[in-house]
């Protein structure tokens, strides 16, 4: 499998495509994809209403309002809790950035909060795209080292920050991609304020919050009003499709961002912000059968074979990050190469996600559960002998 070079400007032309989606390219035709990090169950009932009362809806389908239908705006609000001041909803609203999934949220950050040549702390292992919208900006992205089981280290934290010149900007992943790790209370609080000492902004991607098997994860917003939350419909609500996400903030850190998004994607799409309001309003009963999902997906990945059965819960989220067999350290991408081309699994190497994945690969659990009991079926021999 090669992977192409990409030519353009300076910031361009250093960038890959995913090592994630390009696990899959030549993939053998009845190869189980647990790549892609996706809810593999249906979108849910409120969300399909919404779609449907859109569509048989008479008249114009226009593009919306930059800031986003009030509708979401106030759903996103009392999802995360917001207060309008002196009773002010409309301060609540300037709170919250709606945008086309949480991807562009994190772009319209980074693009508005790093300048050229300034440094951004990313997490390692930690979600590949990151240091790309580091790059993009202009910047550098430096990594710290996360716990043993993928956890928020707050000393391994303030250790990249006191040694890390021109930080203007520190990314939070919690539950983590890929390795589901969380963040406990005393993790974000010491974060957060070595953070505000330093005059960093911190970015808290929390898009896997609502996916949780034990107690809900914490949010950076439940231990300082500081910061900028990011969050979508994408994982919790089983809805990527929909392409709407958001960030949550002061308003003031928020309003170069909104200028960002606006110029880049002028507003999220008025269907998927409809339908995404819907699942807002219905959470209870759409993050229930999440959780329900999720318990099922989960059961088959702590009773497959032994090689490649789940050793832990992971706080968030739907990965299985696996260790790799003593005889695959050297090499992981080739092993997982093998595995798509003779075992007929597609997996993602750890490496994809930095230098601190290499002794693991990630194995998507969010697909159809009798398709990840095969997948992990096939994938058992890989690991029992070279």
């Amino acid at each position: 499998m090669s992977i192409p070079t990409i030519t353009g400007s300076a910031r361009v032309s250093g960038l890959r495509p995913s090592t994630i989606r390009a696990m899959a390219v030549g993939a053998p035709g009845d190869t189980i994809d647990l790549g892609l990090g996706v809810p593999g169950w249906d979108l849910p009932e409120p969300a399909r209403r919404a779609l449907s009362e859109c569509a048989s809806t008479p008249g114009p389908l226009g593009y919306g309002p930059n800031e986003g239908l009030p509708e979401l705006v106030t759903a996103i609000a009392a999802h995360h809790g917001l207060p309008g001041v002196n009773g002010d909803a409309g301060e609540s609203a300037r709170r919250v950035m709606v945008t086309s999934g949480a991807q562009a949220a994190l772009y319209a950050v980074f693009q508005a909060h790093v300048s050229p040549g300034q440094r951004v702390l990313v997490s390692d292992p930690g979600f590949p795209a990151y240091g790309t919208l580091a790059a993009l900006a202009g910047g550098e992205p430096v990594r710290y080292r996360l716990g043993p089981c993928g956890e928020l280290d707050p000393a391994e934290f303030a250790r990249a920050l006191e040694e890390t010149d021109g930080v203007a900007l520190a990314v939070l992943n919690h539950p983590g991609n890929p390795t589901g790790g969380g963040a406990s209370r005393e993790a974000l609080t010491a974060v957060a304020t070595a953070a505000r000492a330093a005059g960093v902004l911190l970015l808290s991607d929390e898009v896997y919050r609502e996916v949780h098997l034990g107690r809900r994860p914490l949010s950076l917003h439940d231990v300082t009003e500081s910061g900028v939350v990011v969050s979508s419909a994408s994982k919790g609500w089983a809805a990527p499709g929909l392409r709407v996400g958001w960030a949550v903030g002061d308003p003031d850190l928020l309003a170069p961002a909104r200028l960002v998004h606006n110029s880049m994607t002028t507003a999220a799409a008025i269907p998927g912000q409809r339908a995404a309001a819907a699942l807002l309003r219905h959470s209870p009963d759409v993050l229930r059968d999440t959780r329900r999902q999720l318990i099922a997906r989960w059961s088959v990945a702590q009773t497959a074979p032994e090689p490649v059965r789940a050793r832990y819960t992971p706080a968030g989220g739907f990965y299985l990050w696996l260790p790799l067999p003593e005889w695959a350290l050297a090499d992981p991408l080739a092993h997982c190469r093998r595995v798509r081309d003779e075992g007929r699994v597609v997996v993602v190497p750890g490496t994809a996600f930095g230098p601190g994945g290499a002794g693991h690969v990630r194995v998507s659990c969010g697909g159809d559960p009798k398709a990840l009991a095969e997948g992990l079926t096939r994938m058992a021999p890989f690991w029992e002998r070279p």
